[in-house]
């Protein structure tokens, strides 16, 4: 029993109800997105996708706008989270070599984004509310740190000429990716994504050598 006499349950199955409604108005909007894009996208048409009443809507997000920032976090998440366990995956098995981590950080990028293309398609080229064009340099200036982090073993530990080769080259393969990203999100079918995913690797390798 919880401490109010109902129960453990009904707090869980609460939050199991408030979960699915957020998961609802997420998966309606981003539908909804991708068809009209962001600036011509319409509350009433994700309520109506989305089952879920207007009211539950502003409750859990706000507006159009916090369902768009909420699409953006969970994505970027989802693609941190796959990079790091393709990086830590490698190093498991006893990869050191800086450019061979980032390679397998990369190709983990790439492919969720032909496996959320829909979603990657929306962020990597559609417009977004108010301030989005800040955030998402902000985030280009987050990816571009931690790349440049994992690529620090090129040249030593050092700084000078070291430190800024290893900035330069990351913000060149951090370029390299994004645009990748964009043409595998919208590739004709998957033997095309992975063409295209294969080719960039090679490339990223030739660059980084």
């Amino acid at each position: 029993m919880g401490i109010n006499g109902h129960g453990e349950g009904g707090g869980g199955r609460q939050w199991a109800r408030a979960d699915a409604t957020r998961q609802a108005l997420l998966e309606a909007a981003q539908e909804v997105f991708a068809d009209r894009g962001y600036n011509d996208a319409g509350i009433a048409e994700i309520v109506e996708r989305s089952g879920i009443s207007v009211g539950s809507l502003y409750h859990h997000y706000g507006g159009k706008a916090g369902l768009y920032l909420a699409l953006w976090e969970d994505y970027n998440r989802l693609q941190e989270e796959r990079a790091a366990q393709a990086v830590a995956w490698a190093r498991k098995k006893g990869e050191q070599d800086p450019i061979a981590l980032f390679i397998a950080g990369a190709r983990a990028y790439l492919q969720a984004c032909w496996e959320h293309r829909q979603v990657a398609r929306l962020f990597l080229e559609g417009e977004g509310p108010s301030g989005f064009t800040l955030m998402r340099r902000a985030r280009a200036r987050q990816w571009i740190a931690q790349n440049t982090k994992l690529l620090r073993g090129l040249d030593g530990a050092g700084d000078g000429a070291g430190a800024r080769r290893r900035q330069v080259l990351s913000q060149v393969l951090t370029a390299v990716i994004a645009e990748a990203g964009r043409e595998i999100s919208v590739a004709e079918d998957e033997q095309a994504a992975q063409e295209i995913l294969e080719e960039v690797c090679r490339i990223l390798i030739r660059l980084a050598r």
